[in-house]
């Protein structure tokens, strides 16, 4: 039984897994992009202008994002203003995007390339990790069982071979 185990668990853990992530992360990318080229169907950006520096990038934060205020002017001439997050370092008087939905409202930016396989590479990798987790629970649950059943055989032939080994005879 124990042998069996190990050769379908391995098999889930050399094939399934890597498959199951694969699939998984696939099937996430295709999600967010379709996600992302609905967005940009549905969304419209403008130019705005920030109205104030961001806080400065150091090399911790150097691709973080800080919220800032952004000011813009829709097509009928009426000037706008919001917190918009901009790169780290982004100055006072330079232009940005500003996302739009269709009733003019401010909406986030579409996902980006890296953030779609960002999220794929995270839902396969951890659909995989799932499986080996659960492979690896099932293998020790199986072992700890197998050990036990053997322990207690163990402990039957004893009590039968104890007594004339020892010449203890009940």
């Amino acid at each position: 039984m124990e042998a069996w185990t190990v050769l379908l668990l391995g098999t889930a853990v050399l094939v399934v897994a890597p498959v199951a992530g694969a699939f998984a992360g696939s099937a996430s990318y295709d999600s967010r992009h379709a996600e992302a080229e609905r967005q940009r169907a549905d969304n419209r950006v403008v130019q705005g202008t920030l109205t104030e520096d961001a806080p400065s990038a150091d090399r911790f934060s150097s691709r973080m994002r800080h919220p800032v205020e952004v000011r813009w002017t829709d097509p009928a001439g009426t000037v706008h203003t919001a917190e918009v997050k901009v790169e780290a370092g982004s100055r006072k008087g330079s232009r940005t995007d500003v996302w739009l939905d269709a009733r003019g409202h401010l909406t986030t930016a579409p996902l980006t390339e890296d953030d779609q396989w960002t999220t794929a590479i995270a839902t396969g990798s951890g659909v995989a990790f799932v499986i080996w987790a659960v492979s690896g629970g099932a293998w020790l649950a199986v072992r700890v069982v197998s050990d036990h059943r053997r322990m207690a055989e163990w402990e039957r032939a004893w009590a039968r071979i104890e007594p004339r080994w020892s010449g203890n005879r009940p």
